[in-house]
């Protein structure tokens, strides 16, 4: 059944349109993935169906009586409030009967209410009535409920109890799904859920997704999880909106098919079009030059013909893709080894906990590693422990001799704020103002962008430009953390072709299933007590292992 009906709709963004005439119709039983490169206009179209941004023309129908769930980018949450206060405090429609019902009881003890059999009467019916709103909106067990969907999404009775401020960005948007869940919506509508989720944390969201009743909405650049729970995808490119039947394997062999049957059509036609554009022109010419009428009636029919003809539309130019390349060079055979390494914090002169200990793994030459493991177990930390940043609390790191390694941060710390794209680059490659615009522009920058300062950049832009600086610096030993989170489903394509191509070693932490599958030659998984070292890919190795700890 039909949940919302999207009719020509147009929204813009500071007069710039983001889509003119969209139309959908949007299903309560099916989970439909939205996908479209960074600025395309998905979380706008999610806003839209939420109510939330207006169209400034067509109609957007919902259906009556639906109840919509929309878990934003950011959930914004009482940092002060407990796991199950937050969630006991989310459903203002229930709390407002609740309060309406205890004023209703406060009046029934009033002697004028009682003693007068008219205002009694009336008021018991009010009673009657919230009281049946209360039972509808879930009011009997709503604690026991949203106890049991946080239990179900993987946190732990003790986990109850914890501020919210404590809790890591996956955790958040975890709670974020579970207060949407615990009031019983009709139509999901779920803007990047599973950013910074671990692989135990990506399980639970797609099991939930698996099991919901009603229709999904999901934003998305987990192809993985795209694969597992999309019933269609709909692509948003150019202020279009196409919807494809199938999970995202299944949509990208289709689009491809398309485009190629498409540019076939249209090539043919064309050149249909061009001969008999030339047998008018020469029909018209030889009626005037013979005035002759019946040529030049023939000549006309046929530019009548090319007028009345269906055209079959040009295949959308594929968007531009940043070159994207990493040189690399061969170096040393053995790259790393950790042997016994150790992390401990120490807090207040303590002996405080170890992060990790017994951590050993040798990586060769050549090698493309996936490290993986839970939230919290300290693969960041190891990074900027091989890198000389942090120091060990014990073991060693032994590099080899002939490795420069180039680092991506996920949290792109490695970027100057204050500075321009442009004096970054300038200074990184030694280029000129000339130089570095044409190197910007490769990495899909304007000139305007290449002035402006790296703290204005969005997630994905800061992304492109770490990448670039990367790819600068020559490395023949890649060390990457999280690499994929803000970037576009076609940038993380791009990125994992450069990887494969290169000549060189790869260490990449990600949680990026899709990702892994493509680039690692090896995944290790690192947990409290170590590094288990495996060959194959995620899906390879997940058949042998259990990788979602």
């Amino acid at each position: 059944m039909i949940a919302v009906h999207l009719d020509h709709v147009k929204v813009n963004y500071h007069d710039t349109p983001i889509f003119s005439d969209l139309s959908w119709d949007i299903h309560d039983d099916r989970c439909v993935g939205l996908i479209g490169y960074n600025g395309s206009g998905k979380t706008s179209l999610l806003r839209l169906i939420a109510g939330e941004l207006p169209a400034e023309a067509g109609f957007v129908v919902r259906k009556e009586g639906l109840k919509i769930g929309y878990l934003a980018q950011h959930p914004q949450f009482n940092a002060d409030h407990s796991l199950l206060d937050e969630m006991m405090a989310c459903h203002t429609e229930l709390h407002a009967v609740e309060k309406d019902l205890e004023e209703v009881e406060a009046r029934l003890g009033l002697p004028e209410v009682y003693e007068n059999a008219a205002r009694l009467a009336s008021l018991l019916d009010r009673q009657e009535k919230l009281f049946e709103q209360y039972q509808a909106l879930g009011g009997p067990g709503f604690e026991g409920r949203a106890r049991s969907i946080l239990l179900k999404l993987g946190f732990a009775e003790a986990d109850l109890s914890l501020p919210v401020r404590v809790l890591s960005g996956g955790q958040k948007k975890l709670l974020g799904l579970a207060m949407l869940l615990v009031r019983g919506p009709d139509l999901l509508l779920l803007d990047e859920p599973d950013n910074h989720l671990d692989l135990r944390g990506k399980k639970m969201l797609e099991q939930t997704i698996s099991q919901f009743s009603g229709g999904v909405i999901l934003v998305s650049h987990d192809r993985y999880l795209l694969d597992l729970v999309a019933d269609e995808i709909a692509e948003i490119e150019g202020g279009r909106l196409t919807v494809f039947s199938g999970n995202y394997s299944e949509f990208m062999f289709e689009k491809q098919h398309l485009r190629v049957r498409q540019q076939q059509l249209f090539g043919a036609q064309q050149k249909e079009i061009s001969r008999l554009e030339q047998a008018a022109k020469r029909l018209l010419l030889w009626g005037k030059v013979y005035d002759n009428p019946k040529f030049i009636k023939r000549g006309a029919n046929i530019l009548k013909r090319i007028d009345r003809m269906d055209k079959i539309e040009k295949p959308a130019a594929e968007r531009e893709r940043m070159a994207l390349r990493f040189a690399g060079w061969r170096g040393s055979q053995k790259v790393l080894e950790l042997r016994e390494l150790k992390k401990v914090f120490r807090e207040d002169g303590g002996a405080g906990k170890p992060l990790f200990e017994n951590a050993s793994m040798v990586i060769q030459r050549g090698q493309r590693v996936g490290m993986v493991g839970p939230n919290g177990c300290g693969k960041s930390v190891l990074l900027k422990m091989i890198l000389g940043d942090l120091p060990a609390s014990g073991g060693d790191i032994e590099i080899g001799p002939s490795v420069t390694i180039g680092y991506y941060a996920q949290e792109h710390e490695t970027l100057a704020p204050e500075r321009t794209l442009f004096d970054t680059v300038r200074y990184a490659g030694n280029f000129s103002e000339r130089e570095a615009a044409a190197f910007l522009d490769k990495f899909l920058f304007s000139y305007r962008q290449g002035q402006m300062l790296i703290k204005n950049l969005s997630g994905g832009e800061r992304s492109r430009l770490q990448l670039a600086l990367v790819m600068l610096k020559r490395p023949n030993f890649l060390v990457l953390d999280e690499p994929t989170n803000h970037l576009d489903i076609q940038s993380a394509e791009v990125l994992a072709e450069a990887l494969e191509d290169f000549e060189g070693t790869v260490l990449v932490v990600s949680h990026d299933r899709y990702f892994l599958d493509q680039v690692a030659t090896h995944i290790a998984l690192m947990s409290p007590s170590g590094i288990e070292k495996e060959t194959g890919n995620f899906t390879e190795v997940s058949d042998r292992v259990d990788l979602y700890f």
